[in-house]
């Protein structure tokens, strides 16, 4: 999208294509106008990393819930902590920091996995809810440039992704910092002073954050946009602890920093932490139906859901990865995809073919991803079923591990479009003929003409592929051989 530069405060120019405003108030009203970026409509896919001194322990399910959980004593954490580092009084969360050397991260290898991955965004955790900064930070000792790794992490591989030409994405999860370990624990190293800067300022557990508090959780992103110049800034929730005047000088910062610098950036959330309308919400989950709003995801790429490296990892498939990403697209989403690196900055194997195995579909099938738009309908097939009446959107997750015994089928398509192409994508191979219903002759509103469709393939496959349309759908005879492994995008071109 060309950046267009006006007073009026209108939402569109005279094409109908939203445009960056000029300056934008700390104000919901005018920070709901800034659009979202064509870069995030057209690149669909992202992956970011979870990397820091929980990824030390390795201890699952959860992995980056450690710290915490090391300090509560009916713990399984505490359990483990006690059996394998000591009590947490003498070996506290802090006493990581040292293993944590990060000895053989190359900022370089990691971006090249990104860009194989298929990836058009990519970026790190910049600070999770432990207090431990991954950049080198003025306003605390607890970083990674001052310890353990003592290297800017995230000044490396924002310069080693915007080589590549992706955009940069840097993670903000320190809003609950203020709750995340027990300072109001005298038995623990939590509540001792001399570690406040990393496990929050001590107070009793029902006190709201002070000012100061809420000064450095401000006073970091800001020092992050302006050292890193991020493309998405995006958050894990815990914003409803954050004044919303905080909330909105830093939108408006960078929004306004935006249009100085004559570049489209996102700001993202979870839950309601931004009013709808602002930035872009990152549900955590799956859609059920196709929406009209825009909607990011973040999934990660161990089956157990780990979002940080642990010892005792399993992984997605490649074709449940896919078939994620797919789905979300039809549905109007984008998916961030999350990989957590070991301790010493290397990635398990496994784990990076995962990876490679959604880059080598991105090669046959991208054309069907990238830069396309949802149609009217996400898709069809058996194994869709509806949300139960009462189920929430923020469920969605649950409901779908209740759901895991059910098996894509060739029957299951999924929509995209772009110019006078659908795309209609087999979530499995299709032996035999396939129909997609939806493109009936006959359908009053959508069904196709004869004379309108100009040609069938699959992508990968050169040949024209048979098909006719009837009353029952659109049937295609599928080729010989599979262009790829996993899901399948036939391309059906119409006459303009």
């Amino acid at each position: 999208m060309t950046l267009a530069i006006v007073t009026t405060g209108l939402l569109a120019g005279c094409n109908n294509e939203p445009v960056i405003l000029e300056s934008y108030e700390p104000t919901w009203r005018s920070l709901k106008r800034y659009p979202i970026a064509q870069w995030l409509k057209d690149g669909k896919f992202g992956i970011y990393t979870h990397w820091g001194i929980y990824s030390v322990p390795a201890l699952g399910p959860n992995g980056t819930g450690y710290g915490p959980a090391m300090y509560h004593d009916d713990s399984e954490q505490h359990k483990h902590h006690v059996a394998t580092y000591g009590p947490p009084s003498e070996f506290g969360y802090k006493d990581f920091i040292p293993m944590f050397k990060a000895e053989k991260f190359n900022a370089d290898e990691w971006a090249e996995l990104f860009e194989k991955s298929g990836a058009t965004f990519a970026g790190p955790v910049v600070e999770h809810h432990d207090g431990f900064a991954m950049w080198d930070t003025k306003y605390s000792k607890w970083n990674a440039a001052k310890m353990g790794p003592q290297r800017d992490i995230v000044a490396e591989l924002e310069k080693a992704i915007k080589k590549r030409g992706m955009k940069f994405v840097t993670t903000f999860h320190h809003a609950t910092n203020w709750t995340y370990f027990p300072v109001w624990k005298e038995s623990c190293d939590c509540s001792d002073p001399r570690y406040s800067e990393l496990y929050g300022p001590i107070h009793e557990r029902s006190e709201n954050p002070s000012k100061e508090y809420l000064d450095e959780w401000h006073g970091k992103i800001i020092e992050v946009i302006d050292k890193y110049d991020p493309d998405l800034v995006w958050f894990d929730g815990g914003l409803t602890g954050i004044r919303d005047d905080y909330i909105k000088n830093f939108l408006a910062y960078f929004y306004n920093r935006s249009v100085e610098h004559g570049k489209e950036v996102v700001a993202s959330y979870k839950t309601h932490d931004f009013p709808p309308g602002v930035g872009i919400q990152d549900i955590g989950g799956m859609m059920p139906e196709l929406t009209h709003h825009m909607w990011m995801t973040d999934t990660t790429v161990d089956d157990q859901s780990a979002w940080s490296y642990t010892t005792n990892a399993s992984f997605k498939s490649v074709n449940t990865l896919v078939d994620n990403l797919v789905d979300r697209v039809s549905k109007n989403g984008f998916l961030l995809l999350n990989i957590g690196p070991k301790p010493d900055g290397t990635f398990p194997e496994e784990a990076k073919n995962k990876l490679l195995g959604i880059g080598e579909w991105l090669k046959v099938n991208g054309e069907a991803i990238y830069g396309t738009t949802a149609w009217i309908k996400y898709g069809e097939g058996p194994a869709h079923a509806p949300l139960p009446r009462g189920l929430w959107v923020g469920d969605y997750v649950q409901f779908q591990k209740k759901r895991k015994q059910v098996q894509f089928t060739a029957q299951d398509i999924r929509f995209t479009v772009k110019d006078n192409v659908i795309y209609a994508i087999s979530l499995d191979w299709p032996n035999d003929e396939v129909t997609i219903k939806y493109l009936a002759g006959e359908d009053e509103y959508v069904g196709l003409d004869e004379s309108e469709i100009k040609s069938v393939k699959m992508l990968g496959v050169d040949e024209e592929l048979e098909w006719k349309l009837t009353k029952d759908g659109l049937t295609i005879k599928p080729p010989n051989e599979k262009p790829c492994e996993h899901a399948f995008t036939f391309k059906i071109e119409r006459e303009l």
